[in-house]
């Protein structure tokens, strides 16, 4: 193992973690807060710049440590002016990034794995398999890199990121620690002081880890549904056949409850043509809502090449949400962002070198649907 490797990344450790490395250094625990500030809230990864740092501890701190954040191997800028990254990570793979700024708020869309450990039949990065989980410092790199994007030399720093969603590549419970300790860092006031309300987990339905997370956070939580019943979600998000969706109601009302406050559990609803945008699909899913506080946001399709889904119009999608107004829900349609880069929802692809055989699977099956098509039977 080189010398590099064998020191300690401090841009992965939680607020907890960093108190404890100091400790073991022999210095005393508000060392931990001063470096969290200087990496964080100032973006400084070299020691020699800590100015109110001992030249020793700096010495120091540079034998066994160090601030390695992602390699940015592509960053492009929308018309409407939502950002991505791609960030390649140790072994090759890449994440993508997106930041979408919308008046005073700049959401912050990160990845919590290379891949996605789901197979989601709408969502273009589940097709591409799995590869790993990220680590700490790689989930908060992503956080790092962004709000580094906006520093201008010789100014403060301002807070251009005041939203984050864990919604991009991946399920966050299914890499909980290291979600955990990311989302601790992103809440943390010597980081970057977001407030629980402004960071948001979003699953689709790990419901023991959901339990888990009660006990240790308090983030929002946004359930990715999609469908009102399990026949339909049994389809769509695969996962349902292990958790259905009484369990998974159950469990976001466990965790919702045991919040301090009365915040609503976001239910993100993704409308397909003709798939699950009908209107006894809004019937059901109100049925199914009505005694759970929550808000809804519904998602029109973002294409992908090869999935076999359709955009609905926007007559549909009007309609469905306008009988889910009627039955008193509060709904929001999301606007599309950043399709023309492709960082639209559902379509983050990043590069994964699958270990699941899953995206060799979807090519070999799209290749025969089309050799159907283009031969049919006579």
């Amino acid at each position: 193992m080189s010398e590099q490797q064998e020191k300690v990344n401090l841009l992965g450790l939680s607020p907890k973690k960093m108190k404890d490395f100091f400790v073991e250094l022999g210095e005393k625990p508000f060392r931990a807060q001063q470096i969290l500030k200087w990496i964080h809230q100032v973006g400084i990864d070299n020691f020699d710049d800590m100015t109110n740092v001992s030249k020793v501890m700096r010495e120091k701190l540079k034998d066994v440590a160090t601030v390695q954040y992602p390699e940015v191997v592509f960053h492009d800028i929308s018309k409407d002016g939502t950002k991505k990254w791609v960030m390649r990570m140790p072994g090759g793979s890449s994440v993508e990034t997106v930041y979408i700024p919308e008046g005073d708020r700049g959401t912050l869309c990160v990845s919590s794995q290379i891949g996605c450990s789901l197979d989601c039949s709408f969502c273009s990065t589940g097709k591409q398999g799995f590869n790993r989980d990220l680590s700490v410092a790689e989930i908060i790199g992503q956080v790092y890199v962004a709000a580094k994007s906006f520093d201008k030399p010789g100014e403060k720093r301002e807070r251009k990121i005041t939203n984050v969603v864990m919604m991009g590549m991946g399920e966050p419970l299914m890499n909980f620690d290291n979600v955990v300790d990311a989302m601790d860092l992103m809440m943390d006031d010597f980081c970057y002081g977001l407030s629980k309300r402004r960071v948001t987990l979003s699953t689709s339905g790990v419901v023991p880890k959901l339990y888990d997370l009660a006990d240790v956070s308090d983030v929002s939580l946004a359930v990715s549904l999609h469908a009102p019943n399990d026949e339909l979600r049994n389809e769509l998000v695969p996962i349902n056949k292990k958790y259905p969706i009484k369990d998974l109601m159950a469990a976001c009302n466990h965790y919702m409850g045991s919040l301090s406050d009365r915040r609503k559990l976001t239910v993100e609803y993704t409308l397909i043509n003709k798939v699950n945008d009908e209107l006894e699909h809004a019937q059901q899913l109100a049925k199914l809502l009505k005694d759970t506080p929550c808000k809804i946001n519904l998602i029109p399709f973002n294409p992908f090449p090869n999935s076999g889904y359709e955009r609905p119009s926007n007559n549909r999608v009007y309609k469905f949400r306008d009988y889910l107004h009627s039955q008193g829900f509060i709904v929001t349609i999301r606007t599309t962002r950043g399709d023309d880069i492709d960082a639209a929802c559902g379509q983050l692809v990043g590069k994964v070198e699958d270990r699941t055989r899953r995206s060799e699977r979807y090519i070999k099956m799209r290749q025969i649907d089309d050799a159907v098509s283009q031969h049919p039977q006579s």
